[in-house]
């Protein structure tokens, strides 16, 4: 099984990809369901044996599928990861792309498991942090595709969400996650079914394009900000499903499709209704729309792939 890749694509003005600045003119939408969720999340690898060990082996990931040169993981469920081998293909740095997604764990204990497999593993760690609506830690995989595995505390207990960027970020409770772990039965059997992606946060290279497709054209809500840095959108009230941010430089170079790291990531609405509303209003906008086995295919004006889906989940 392959990715989808652009190709012959069927777009609102036929022959013209659209411009940042044709993004930046869309006005508001439509306001995509409450229920809407991310689905999974395709990366391009250089060895893909060594990234299937490391996401089995330290994250707690089964393998649903295997190809050649390819793998679907989950945790038992659904996918949440696809991996396509591509030796040759180049790392791209100093442009758009992945920035990290994140492994959503329904129960804090799963957080404290992760964090002594990690530890007990010496996998490097990038971050320790509470976002005071969730608790996460940062890695990289094998090959520096950015990771985030994050705890939702209960919603009724997020502070308002500009009192979070006022406060900023607080320290990881290690010490608390540990004690968790007392009397904890092992081993650890690997994530829970209802592991999630909680959200995607990409490198652009401008934010009002950038916000003006995800909110204006596909029909996230804009939550939070941090003025000229990134933005935070979402669907229902969450903190974010997807974020994009502007710390690898204003006016980056697009994410190159061939490269590896991020192919695409998948967005699951609720209905094709829901779905037809959103291909209609990205082809109102001027933007090259692809039909492929998965789903619908747009690239933001960055060059990050959008995968739509609907349906039972795989």
């Amino acid at each position: 099984m392959d990715a989808p890749r652009t190709g012959t694509a069927d777009t609102g003005t036929p022959g013209r990809e659209a411009t940042p600045a044709d993004v930046r003119s869309i006005g508001a939408g439509g306001r995509l369901d409450p229920r809407t969720t991310l689905d999974h999340v395709h990366l391009t690898v250089h060895d893909l044996e060594r990234e299937v060990a490391f996401y089995r082996e330290v994250l707690g990931l089964q393998v649903h599928r295997r190809g050649a040169g390819y793998a679907a993981l989950g945790a038992g469920r659904h996918d949440l990861l696809h991996l396509t081998e591509r030796r040759d293909a180049p790392r791209v740095s100093g442009a758009a792309g992945l920035y990290h997604f994140c492994l959503l764990v329904a129960q804090r204990v799963e957080l404290a498991q992760l964090l002594r497999r990690i530890a007990r593993s010496r996998t490097p760690v990038q971050g320790l942090v509470d976002h005071r609506f969730s608790e996460a830690i940062y890695l990289p995989d094998p090959e520096g595709n950015g990771l985030e595995l994050n705890w939702d505390r209960p919603r009724h207990q997020w502070p308002p969400l500009d009192t979070v960027l006022r406060l900023g970020n607080g320290r990881l409770d290690v010490e608390g996650l540990d004690a968790l772990l007392d009397g904890a039965p092992a081993p650890w059997p690997g994530l829970a079914a209802d592991t999630t992606i909680g959200h995607v946060h990409l490198h652009v290279g401008d934010l009002d394009a950038a916000e003006a497709f995800y909110v204006g054209a596909v029909g996230f809500e804009k939550t939070m900000a941090v003025p000229g840095q990134a933005v935070f959108v979402s669907a229902g009230g969450y903190h974010h499903h997807v974020a994009f941010n502007v710390w690898s430089g204003r006016g980056v170079p697009v994410a190159a499709p061939e490269a590896a790291g991020l192919r695409y990531f998948a967005v699951r609405l609720v209905d094709e209704a829901e779905r037809g509303g959103v291909v209609g209003r990205l082809r109102a906008a001027g933007l090259a729309v692809e039909e492929t086995p998965q789903g619908p295919l747009v690239r933001d004006p960055a060059g990050n792939a959008v995968v739509l889906r609907t349906g039972e989940a795989e």
